[in-house]
């Protein structure tokens, strides 16, 4: 009994830290102590195994994913330093004009994403001209921060296949499958999710617009000129070609065995072999095409490599660091009962599936996380029990990028952070695109799936 207290216990304080903006490396240390004393686990072996370096452990993940997160932090670092990022964004505006700002930014952030660039790097690229094009429309800021949720942080991470994403690399290492597995169901639920999305968001724009609710920029935005963000940009077709370049390099490998070249073909089976280095090496050399493409990159190379490098490990560690707390968890006899109960349901699978993977990234407030601590504790069972290898892949992917985003998830405090807005001011938005949406795109993609 007291281990399930101290279990719960430790679960609500990780949440209440987070929500409160503490470091989560120091609040997973804190919390997995509480959880190790109450369950009477060994402290010395569950802080430097459990926590630290076993199968779960935070610097196992750090040391395996290491390469995927630094790449992924140098391409965007190229991408927003070389203003290729504000330069599709644009194109966009030229086509769809000022006033469709909601649909520009779900889309600008979509391909820059599916494209490999990271999340954040999106959400700081977008801002500035986000906020002109939210003046321009006279669009309440708190759908804005919805839209960029939307386009950086649901389908391009998790339901399309293809994406770069750690979210769509994490099955690939205990599955086997590629990063195209189960393109259908992808391609589905990612429609879905885009669809549902942009449906409420522009609902509520018609809705703001009618209750006279308008654009209220933050005590410390400046909102600049169109002209002044359009200046010396790189053409916007130039700028997609390293995006093109990740997917096309990705995609390379499945391609040369469906023209029958595969065979002993080795770069076929390197790539085959190396699921989180394939993607990195895909990113590393969009960065280099992009630093030849780009004059405003090329002016300091080496500045913008080592400082995207740097801006990686924040990231890599704060994951690392959920994950660690995870480790401790799935050592409790509270953990052990949980996932009998699921697995055991009386329900379909692929549901209960569904429910192990949402429940566990609900509480770390980390898709990531949940994800990588499902599919070392609970992957085999759904595996034993026929659930083919590549839907697997794409609804827990997807089931991931659900309860995620519960307000103490970190991505949502620092977007949150960037945009100068509250919880209270912009949270019903985030969460009804990256909570409500996903998790109805993803029962609709299991149903799908059962019909298969």
């Amino acid at each position: 009994m007291i281990g399930l207290v101290g279990l719960l216990a430790g679960l609500a304080l990780l949440i209440w830290l987070a929500l409160r903006n503490v470091n989560i490396i120091f609040a997973s240390v804190i919390c997995a102590l509480i959880v190790i004393v109450t369950n009477a686990l060994p402290i010395g072996d569950s802080l430097t195994q459990a926590y630290a370096f076993g199968d779960l452990g935070a610097f196992t993940f750090a040391g395996r994913f290491f390469l995927l997160f630094a790449a992924g932090a140098v391409f965007g670092k190229v991408m927003g330093e070389s203003h290729a990022a504000t330069a599709i964004a644009m194109a966009l505006v030229r086509r769809l004009g000022a006033h469709r700002a909601l649909w520009i930014t779900v889309l600008a952030c979509g391909m820059l994403t599916y494209g490999g660039v990271v999340v954040f790097v999106v959400i700081f690229a977008m801002y500035p001209l986000g906020l002109r094009l939210l003046k321009e429309a006279d669009i309440p800021k708190r759908l804005f921060c919805g839209a960029l949720a939307l386009g950086a942080g649901t389908f391009t991470l998790t339901a399309l296949p293809g994406t770069p994403s750690i979210h769509n690399v994490i099955p690939t290492l205990t599955l086997g499958t590629d990063l195209f597995a189960a393109p259908l169901l992808g391609l589905f639920g990612g429609a879905v999710m885009f669809a549902l999305g942009m449906a409420y968001l522009e609902r509520e724009r018609v809705k703001a617009q009618a209750a006279g609710e308008g654009f209220e920029p933050g005590p410390f935005d400046s909102i600049p000129d169109l002209d002044a963000i359009g200046r010396d940009l790189p053409h916007w077709a130039l700028a997609l070609i390293p995006l093109v370049l990740v997917i096309g390099t990705i995609l390379a490998p499945r391609l040369l065995d469906a023209a029958g070249m595969g065979g002993d073909n080795a770069l076929l089976a390197f790539a085959n072999a190396q699921p989180i280095l394939w993607p990195s090496f895909a990113l590393l050399l969009a960065s280099v095409v992009a630093l030849v493409l780009f004059p405003a990159a090329r002016r300091a190379p080496l500045r913008l490599l080592g400082e995207g490098t740097q801006d990686s490990i924040m990231p890599l560690m704060a994951t690392s660091a959920v994950i660690g707390f995870g480790g401790v968890v799935v050592q409790t006899a509270g953990f052990a009962s949980f996932t009998q109960a699921v697995v055991g349901a009386d329900v379909p699978p692929m549901f209960s599936m569904f429910a192990a993977v949402s429940t566990v990234s609900g509480i770390t407030g980390s898709a990531s996380g949940g994800l990588q601590i499902f599919m070392a504790t609970l992957a085999q069972d759904y595996l034993a029990l026929g659930i083919p290898p590549d839907q697997l892949h794409r609804i827990v992917a997807m089931a991931s990028g659900g309860f995620d985003s519960l307000p103490h998830c970190g991505a949502v405090i620092a977007m949150l952070t960037v945009t100068q807005l509250t919880h209270k001011q912009a949270y019903k938005d985030v969460g009804m695109v990256t909570v409500v949406v996903p998790v109805i795109a993803t029962l609709l993609t299991i149903g799908l799936a059962m019909l298969m």
